[in-house]
C-alpha cells in the first residue's frame, strides 16, 4: 500500500502526527514502480485522506525509496584545513572529497552519511567544527540509487501536484523512528522487511556502517502460501495476516482454517500447523540471507545490541523467537517512537518508514541554522512494494 503521514512542529520542538492516509497500490513490485497510473492514483488517495484528517494542504513531500537497485559503500576523503581551524567550508570540502567515488553511470548518490572525522591523524572526532589542525579526514557511508527508479518516483509524485523535497532510503528512515540512541552507539542491525524487499542498515558507534537490500520479503511468503495450498494470492495474503504464525509449535494441531474455494469449488479445511511450517521455512530462508549479509559486511561482532525487526511483514506471532534462533543474538520488534499524536494508530511496525521520514526531515531542520517558521507542516509518504509512500511523501 501507499501511506501518507503529516506532522506538525510546534515552537517548543514537539512533533505531532496529525494526518494519516493509505491506499492499496498494485503499481509497485520489489520496491520499483511498474505502473505509473496505478501509483499516481494511490499517492493521490493517500495524500487526500491525510490532508482531510490534518485539515491542511501539503505541497512538498519527503519520499521513501527502496529496491535492490540501492547500494551502500564506505569511503573517505582528505583535505587541508585552510585557516588552521575547521570551518563549515572545510567540512563541505572534505565531504565532497569523500563522496567522489566511482559509481555506475545509471546510478546517482542518494545519501552521504558522515561516520567520523580525523584531525591530524586523531580519529574518532564526531564534530570537528572549530577544532585546530592542518589535515582533515572524513569517513562516510555513501548510498546510491538507480537514476531511472528515482525519476519514476519523482514523476509520480509531481503528477499529484507535489514537489519532492528529498528522497530517503527507507531503512535509513525507519531507523530514525525505531532505534534508540543507545542501540546506535552500542551497535545494532535494523532489518526492515517490506513487501518485496528487505532493507538492512548497520549502526556502530552512532553511525551507519553498512546498508544493503535483499530481494526477498513478505510477498514471497504470500506466494509460497498461494502455491503450496493452491489458492489465489489475495486469499494467501489474508491467510498470512489473519492466521499465520512463525512457529508451528504455537499452533493448535486439532484446529483448522476454512480456505475459500476458487471459482465454484467448495471450501477446504487447512491445518494451521501446515500453514506455520510454510511461513517458518520462508522466513528462515530470508533470515539466512540477512545473516550472510551481516557476516560479509564484517560487522557481525560489532552489533551487541542485536537485531531490530520492523516493517509490515514482521507482525506474525513467534517472529522474535524464530529470528533469535536464526541470528543467535537478541531480537526485538521496532515500532515508531519519539512522536506524539495518533500514537494508537501508528504504533505498528507497518508505519516505521512513514514516521521515520517525518523524524528524518525534522532532525534535518533542527540542524539547519536558519530560523524556523511556526508552526511548520511536514508531509511524508513511503514507498516499497507493500508500502510505497508509507509516509515518504
Amino acid at each position: 500500500k501507499v501511506v501518507a503521514v503529516i506532522g506538525r512542529i510546534y515552537p517548543d520542538g514537539v512533533l505531532e502526527l496529525i494526518g494519516l492516509g493509505s491506499a492499496p497500490s498494485r503499481g509497485l513490485k520489489k520496491g520499483a514502480i511498474v505502473n505509473i497510473e496505478m501509483t499516481v492514483q494511490a499517492i493521490a488517495q493517500a495524500i487526500e485522506e491525510a490532508e482531510l484528517m490534518a485539515g491542511c494542504r501539503i505541497n512538498e513531500v519527503c519520499v521513501g525509496i527502496a529496491g535492490s537497485h540501492i547500494h551502500g559503500i564506505n569511503s573517505n576523503g582528505i583535505v587541508a584545513i585552510r585557516d588552521q581551524e575547521v570551518q563549515k567550508s572545510d567540512l563541505e570540502r572534505v565531504i565532497d572529497a569523500a563522496q567522489a567515488v566511482p559509481i555506475p553511470s545509471d546510478q546517482r548518490i542518494l545519501h552521504v552519511i558522515p561516520q567520523e572525522y580525523s584531525i591530524d591523524h586523531q580519529p574518532g572526532v564526531r564534530d570537528p567544527l572549530g577544532m585546530p589542525g592542518v589535515r582533515l579526514e572524513a569517513r562516510v557511508h555513501v548510498v546510491t540509487s538507480s537514476i531511472n527508479a528515482v525519476q519514476n518516483v519523482e514523476k509520480c509524485v509531481r503528477r499529484c501536484n507535489l514537489e519532492v523535497e528529498e528522497l530517503v532510503f527507507e531503512p535509513y528512515a525507519s531507523s530514525c523512528a525505531v532505534l534508540t540512541e543507545d542501540e546506535r552507539e552500542f551497535g545494532v542491525c535494523l532489518v526492515d522487511v517490506g513487501g518485496g524487499t528487505t532493507g538492512i542498515t548497520i549502526y556502530v558507534n552512532g553511525a551507519v556502517r553498512h546498508s544493503a537490500v535483499i530481494p526477498i520479503a513478505g510477498d514471497h511468503v504470500t506466494n509460497d502460501i498461494a502455491v503450496t495450498f493452491r489458492t489465489p494470492v489475495h486469499y494467501a495474503e489474508e491467510l498470512k495476516i489473519k492466521h499465520a504464525v512463525a512457529l508451528p509449535s504455537l499452533t493448535d494441531e486439532d484446529a483448522y482454517i476454512k480456505l475459500p474455494g476458487v471459482a465454484e469449488r467448495p471450501s477446504r479445511d487447512l491445518s494451521p500447523t501446515r500453514l506455520a511450517q510454510v511461513v517458518e521455512s520462508r522466513y528462515e530462508e530470508l533470515f539466512s540471507f540477512v545473516l550472510k549479509e551481516i557476516i560479509d559486511s564484517g560487522f557481525q561482532d560489532a552489533i551487541p545490541a542485536g537485531i531490530v525487526l520492523t516493517g509490515g511483514a514482521v507482525k506474525n506471532e513467534g517472529m522474535i523467537e524464530l529470528a533469535e534462533r536464526a541470528f543467535g543474538m537478541p531480537v526485538r520488534i521496532g515500532v515508531p517512537r519519539a512522536v506524539t499524536g495518533l500514537q494508537d494508530m501508528v504504533c505498528n511496525p507497518i508505519y516505521a518508514t512513514s514516521v521515520g521520514l517525518l523524524l528524518y526531515r525534522y532532525q534535518q531542520r533542527q540542524s539547519d541554522a536558519a530560523p524556523r517558521r511556526k508552526p511548520e507542516w511536514l508531509g511524508g509518504v513511503m514507498g516499497r512494494v507493500s508500502h510505497w509512500i508509507k509516509g515518504h511523501l
